[in-house]
């Protein structure tokens, strides 16, 4: 008798710890599925737009093709290094999208040039020499011909200026 409520009890904890690792089993599966999902969720992109959402959002605007406008004459600018006169001779063209801008950087030429002019003879000759000192001239001729046409026409128009030669004496 003693044999068999041993057996009987081996059996019942054998059956237990079976029944403990299949319902672990199950929750780990659960658990890595239910995970998989929401990864899924949150890494999906999202749902294209159906007709009902074009009619509540605005369709983004379309950018305009790229109008080219070279600047002419060439820009002659001089300065003082160290006691020498030194020039900077610059082709440039500016990219704008609307042709309302072309019209209005052709009516306000002289301010532009002057602008131009004003910036690149401010420069030093060491700082115009190195690649980054004439990305900072571009940059600086950029800015301040976008406040001149935001001024003039309400909007910045140019996109980009443009040194498409620059020679240095």
């Amino acid at each position: 008798m003693a044999d068999e409520e041993q057996e009987t009890e081996e059996s019942s904890g054998g059956k237990k710890k079976m029944i403990i690792f299949i319902v672990l089993g199950i929750v780990l599966v659960a658990i890595s599925v239910g995970g998989t999902i929401a990864a899924l969720k949150i890494l999906s992109p999202p749902p294209p737009a159906t007709v009902e959402d074009a009619d509540a959002e605005p369709e983004e605007e379309i950018k305009q093709e790229a109008i080219y406008y070279q600047l002419k004459p060439k820009i002659i600018v001089n300065f003082n290094a160290r006691g020498r006169q030194r020039y900077i001779q610059a082709d440039i063209t500016f990219l704008v999208r609307e042709q309302d801008v072309v019209d209005a950087i052709e009516l306000h030429m002289p301010m532009i040039r002057n602008t131009i002019n004003m910036i690149m003879s401010g420069q030093t000759y060491q700082e115009v020499q190195t690649a980054e000192g004439k990305e900072y001239m571009r940059q600086q001729c950029l800015l301040a011909l976008r406040e001149n046409l935001e001024v003039e026409i309400g909007k910045p128009g140019i996109e980009q200026v443009l040194f498409t030669n620059l020679v240095m004496q």
